[in-house]
Formats: structure tokens, sequence, C-alpha cells
């Protein structure tokens, strides 16, 4: 597997390209922004885009999939489905935000818990994990022994609640069941800054420290 990051938006957000390195088919994750970037990178590395998967409706995560989706004529994939909401209201969220305006647009599928994705020959499993957002998923590999969070957890930190449908203890409760249970040399790879592993977080993330063992 290889993972491409590339910060976009003025908000860093970490759009990601993830390919599989035998076949080079690609993934572009969470999109927000800046849509010359990652098309300059699928053409720098020769890759060959085959879906656009989001994590949830933030329009930080999302802003440039409806451009790449019909550039690359690809369809979008999750979240899942109580994100609704959040695709209804992308240009209130660009005023809110101070994005530029955009309209309105939708996933091509909805994801469900336990659902898999493959790229290639890599295959990940879907996780709903609400809290930050309520129909949020992530995107786990075990082979590869890594997982896409989004905006659940970061390094010593989790993702903010205060958004409208928020909820703290849904959040929580998705991180230690969904990710604290993941083998501590699991990779995670978050939506914002540094990335982290799980055993790191259970040992110093003062959100969630102290949960297990």
């Amino acid at each position: 597997m290889h993972v491409i990051k590339i910060p976009v938006t003025a908000f860093s957000q970490n759009c990601r390209i993830i390919s599989c390195e035998e076949t080079k088919q690609a993934v572009v994750i969470d999109p927000g922004g800046n849509p010359e970037k990652i098309i300059a990178a699928l053409s720098e590395h020769k890759l060959v885009l085959s879906a656009i998967w989001l994590t949830h409706g933030h329009l930080d995560h999302v802003g440039a999939a409806d451009t790449l989706r019909s550039q690359f004529n690809v369809q979008i994939v999750g979240p899942q489905k109580d994100e609704l909401f959040w695709f209804e209201n992308l240009p209130m969220q660009a005023n809110m935000f101070g994005f530029s305006a955009i309209a309105a647009f939708y996933p091509d599928i909805w994801l469900n818990h336990d659902d898999v994705l493959t790229v290639g020959k890599l295959a990940f499993r879907v996780l709903h994990c609400p809290g930050h957002t309520p129909g949020h998923v992530i995107f786990y590999e075990p082979k590869q022994q890594c997982v896409i969070v989004g905006d659940v957890i970061f390094k010593g930190a989790v993702g903010r609640t205060d958004f409208p449908k928020g909820n703290s203890e849904h959040l929580i409760d998705s991180i230690k069941r969904h990710i604290l249970t993941l083998d501590d040399h699991t990779h995670i790879l978050s939506g914002h800054g540094e990335d982290t592993t799980v055993g790191h977080e259970k040992r110093t993330n003062p959100f969630v420290s102290g949960q297990f063992g």
C-alpha cells in the first residue's frame, strides 16, 4: 500500500491518495479542496483513480469530491446515511466556515458498518464511528495495520462534538469500541495533524488513555 498525504484547504485537512502498489489502482479519501493538487499527484504517480471515499460530510473533507467525480467519472462512496443533512447543507457550511460558495451534492453510495471496500488487492473494513458527526465512518486495512479515521481521533486529541448532531458520549464509545481495540501497532491516519498509532494513543491521549489495560 502506498499513501500520499495532501494537506488541503485553510484547515490543512489531510486528503490521502491510497493506492495498491501492484495494480496502481487508487482511491482519494476526503478531498476537502484544492482539486488541482490531487489531480497533479495522481498524474505524477501514474495512478488510476477508481473511487472517492468520504469519512464524513464536513466541507473541509468533501469540498473537491464532486469536481473529482466529474473529472474522472468515478463514484463518491460513503459516508453512512446519517450524514445526509451535512450534504444538504453544504451551502450553509461554506458560509459558516468561510469557504467559497458550493452547491449541495450527494454520494453515489452510502456505507454501512462492516461493509468492505477494495482498491486493487487492498481490502478495507468500514466501521461506523458516530460522535464527531452521526454518520462518520473509518476505513481499516488489517493486513496493512492501518486505519484512516477522519476526525474521530487525532494524536493527543479527539474530534470536536460541538457541531450540530455531535455527541461526545458517542464519540468516546466509538473510539473505545472500534479504534482502541485494534492492535497497538496499527497506524492511525487522522484528518488533521500527524499520524500516530493505537498503542501511543492508549498510553498518552488524555481523552482516552487508561480506558484499556
